[in-house]
């Protein structure tokens, strides 16, 4: 007898197979297939019945405040009542994107109410085209922060069914009434302007109420605002929405009052000017009718009507220095009506810019009210706590000190020039000691009207210059494109969204058998047994027994089982191929784990050795689960011992053991397991077992040998060296992959002689790829079987 061939594991060699891969998934084509087209289905129902969402855009430019002033044609420039910093674009941005202008613009046009008409599948907004409308009662107040669902169905020309979908509210009610629902009171109208029977006609009608809050939080996230051109001054304003002309009208309103807050702003400046100046008028004026009684009382006490005459002289050397001391006194009467506004106003108010240039009183001015206007910005979409509110209020107090201290610095200088120069004047007049003393206070009472009539002139020309700038200021901003709407779609995008139902409908499927085979620990084919048919011969498949099939197999059978037992027995003899014609070769058949078909492969194989005119011994050497007995009728009763019986009885012989069995004109003689016995270890390591092993190969061809599972018990491998071969049996959708370790290591250790291994009860419909992963045996099992006609095969596949 020559032994088995080795099989030695290369390491090196891939176990991938593409196509065997493949076919994984090809056997699922159907749910593939399906979920194909349940994807694509689900894909048009979605275009079909989604909403479209269409963008609508519009374009405006900032104009630069240089080309917005009309003061600038004014002798001053009219920069000193109205320059003020550029807020830059991204403050427009901020200003545009504001809750408090969007929400002005959501109330002034009613966005947060909407009308829905109720379809068969969808409801579709109906902006100024609904057949109804509600009119609201209470106040805006409540409306503007109320949440409100209701249908409303139209039954006649004057009566309604009104729905709520938040309570169980549902009455009839008549237009005109006036419904209270929700802590509202409204009432229901039909629209002006519909023709007759138009209001009994309509479909359903679904209203919804938002806060303006809600509403505007809404618009603000889906509205885009973009800086174009190369000076980055023009704004793209885009939005996406479902109705086209809701976004057109938000759009335009909301630039409309984007200039109409600006224009405020700008306005407000010149109205505070105005209000300062009029009051310093109204002061001067009484300051100058008291000077102009004073000249009239200094002159009137000391008779004298000119003094023009006697200081001529005088004139003409002091001249320059009382213009000097003019203008010195002019700034600091200016710089304490600038000191008393800033303890008199409000502490953020704006003030006035008087034109002194001394000290850089003019800037901080300027840069104080563009402080001033930013701040109040920010306080219409905020609160005082706003992070950048507190900080311009900072900003404005550190200004205002430096006011105050500018002030003080300025009057120190010039108090010191006008000592200079009233020192001078002293020097001057003591070389003019004939001049009459009244001389001096004549010129002094004259001095002061100048200051006065020059203050007034300079006050009145600053008046003028607010009102002009007030009735000409200019818009912040000018529309370039009033809003439009794109006729494309952006959202669905019909073929996208088809192509991209197909391609998820045939992934999902796909992943999930995916996961399937992932999680699948189980053996299925052959390709499942590549890591044990490597160092282990594989030498049969045996395919699946369905419940109208006979699982034994006869003389002459032509059935698929018989087939594969058939093959079984010639990979078997070329396994064997024993020389030594004068011993039985015996054979063991085990498993894993029980229930993996060893005694069906046992019985059969036998039945398939012994048609060939063999003599076959079977052994039932599972004693512990004796399953031998099932398969033949005839030895039911026939002898009362079995193999546990020889084992321990020795007085029991072979021949009272041995049942002769001829199912189907079949001889195969059996010994069954008899009683279970308590200790069925300890028997099989007596030397009775090799006795009639010994005694069996002598009578016998073949002794086939059904041992118990060789990893639950160990009685198989307490007599495995009895056997010549070993057929170890797995099962398809039973065994485990990572039990295929098992009897690799027991042939590594040499537990099993001659091991090869077979599949058992495998589902051919599954399989029909290749030599290597299951076989149509297009001329093997089955093979002149009378062929199944397509009615009863369409039949038979409609019952399983």
């Amino acid at each position: 007898m020559e032994e088995l061939t080795e099989f030695s594991e290369d390491n090196n060699e891939s176990n991938f197979d593409l196509k065997a891969e493949i076919y994984k998934y090809l056997i699922y084509w159907k749910w593939i297939l399906f979920g194909f087209l349940l994807g694509g289905l689900l894909a048009y129902l979605y275009n079909r019945y989604t909403i479209p969402k269409y963008r609508t855009w519009a374009t405006m430019i900032m104009v630069d405040d240089q080309e917005k002033n009309a003061m600038n044609a004014l002798p001053s420039g009219g920069g000193t009542i109205l320059s003020l910093q550029d807020d830059g674009l991204q403050s427009q941005v901020e200003k545009l994107k504001s809750k408090q202008l969007v929400s002005r613009v959501i109330d002034e046009l009613d966005l947060n109410k909407s009308y829905y008409i109720e379809g068969n599948v969808i409801a579709v907004e109906a902006y100024k085209s609904s057949p109804l409308e509600l009119e609201f009662i209470s106040p805006d107040s409540i409306v503007n922060n109320s949440n409100l669902n209701i249908f409303i169905t139209p039954t006649s020309e004057t009566e309604f069914t009104l729905q709520s979908s938040n309570s169980d509210y549902s009455r009839i009610h008549k237009i005109g009434d006036i419904i209270n629902l929700s802590n509202l009171d409204f009432t229901v109208l039909p629209k002006s302007g519909n023709s007759q029977d138009s209001f009994k006609n309509s479909k359903t009608v679904n209203f919804i109420l938002e806060p303006v809050r809600e509403t505007a939080n809404r618009y603000i996230q889906n509205l885009w605002i973009t800086p174009k051109g190369q000076a980055k001054d023009i704004l793209e304003l885009s939005i996406v929405n479902e109705s086209s002309s809701k976004s057109e009208d938000f759009l335009n309103n909301l630039m409309e009052r984007f200039n109409e807050e600006g224009v405020a702003n700008k306005q407000e400046v010149a109205e505070n000017t105005t209000a300062f100046i009029q009051e310093r008028l109204e002061m001067i004026t009484n300051e100058l009718d008291s000077v102009e009684i004073g000249i009239a009382e200094f002159k009137r006490e000391n008779r004298i009507m000119s003094v023009e005459s006697g200081a001529a002289e005088f004139q003409s050397k002091f001249s320059a220095a009382e213009q000097q001391i003019f203008d010195l006194e002019t700034q600091l009467e200016l710089l304490q009506s600038i000191e008393n506004l800033l303890k008199k106003q409000g502490q953020y108010d704006f003030l006035p810019e008087v034109g002194i240039s001394e000290g850089g009183i003019s800037g901080l001015i300027n840069t104080y009210n563009a402080l001033v206007m930013e701040r109040n910005m920010y306080l219409k979409g905020s609160t005082v706590s706003n992070p950048v509110v507190v900080a311009l209020s900072d900003q404005l107090d550190g200004l205002r000190s430096n006011l105050y201290e500018n002030i003080e610095s300025t009057r120190q200088s010039i108090k010191v020039r006008l000592n200079e120069l009233s020192s001078r004047e002293n020097n001057a007049q003591g070389r003019f000691s004939t001049f009459p003393g009244l001389e001096k206070g004549m010129r002094n009472i004259e001095r002061q009207q100048q200051i006065k009539e020059q203050l007034y002139l300079f006050l009145l020309q600053r008046r003028e210059e607010a009102a002009i700038s007030y009735a000409a200021t200019a818009s912040v901003a000018r529309v370039v494109d009033s809003a439009f709407t794109l006729d494309n779609p952006v959202d669905p995008a019909p073929w996208l969204i088809l192509v991209g139902g197909f391609l998820i409908g045939l992934i999902v499927p796909i992943a999930i058998i995916f996961i399937k085979n992932l999680l699948d620990t189980k053996v299925h084919h052959k390709g499942d047994l590549q890591p044990l048919i490597k160092s282990v011969p594989f030498i049969g498949e045996v395919p699946r027994i369905g419940a109208d099939q006979n699982d034994v197999i006869h003389l002459n059978d032509r059935s698929p089982l018989a087939e594969s037992f058939r093959i079984l027995r010639t990979n078997l003899a070329y396994l064997i191929q024993n020389k030594d014609k004068d011993r039985g070769d015996v054979i063991f058949v085990t498993s894993t784990v029980k229930g993996e078909g060893k005694t069906f492969i046992s019985y059969n194989l036998s039945r398939t050795l012994a048609s060939t005119g063999k003599s076959v011994l079977l052994v039932g050497a599972d004693i512990r689960n004796p399953k031998l007995h099932r398969y033949t009728e005839s030895t039911a009763g026939s002898k009362e011992k079995g193999l546990s019986d020889f084992l321990y009885d020795f007085d029991v012989n072979p021949d009272d053991i041995i049942s002769k069995t001829n199912d189907d004109n079949i001889s195969v003689d059996i010994i069954l397991s008899g009683p279970i016995p308590p200790n069925p270890a300890e028997l099989l390591m007596n030397d009775r077992m090799e006795d009639l092993i010994q005694e069996a190969r002598t009578k016998y061809d073949y002794i086939i040998v059904d041992t118990a599972p060789a990893m639950i018990v160990t009685d198989t491998l307490l007599i495995s060296q009895l056997a010549d071969y070993t057929l170890y049996v797995t099962r398809a959708d039973f065994t485990e992959k990572n039990l295929l370790e098992f009897p690799k290591d027991l042939k590594k250790q040499g537990k099993l002689k001659g091991l090869a291994v077979i599949l058992n009860d495998v589902d051919y419909s599954k399989f029909s790829y290749g030599a290597q992963y299951g076989y149509s045996y297009g001329y093997g099992y089955g093979y002149g079987v009378d062929k199944e006609s397509r009615w009863k095969r369409l039949k038979r596949r409609l019952s399983t």
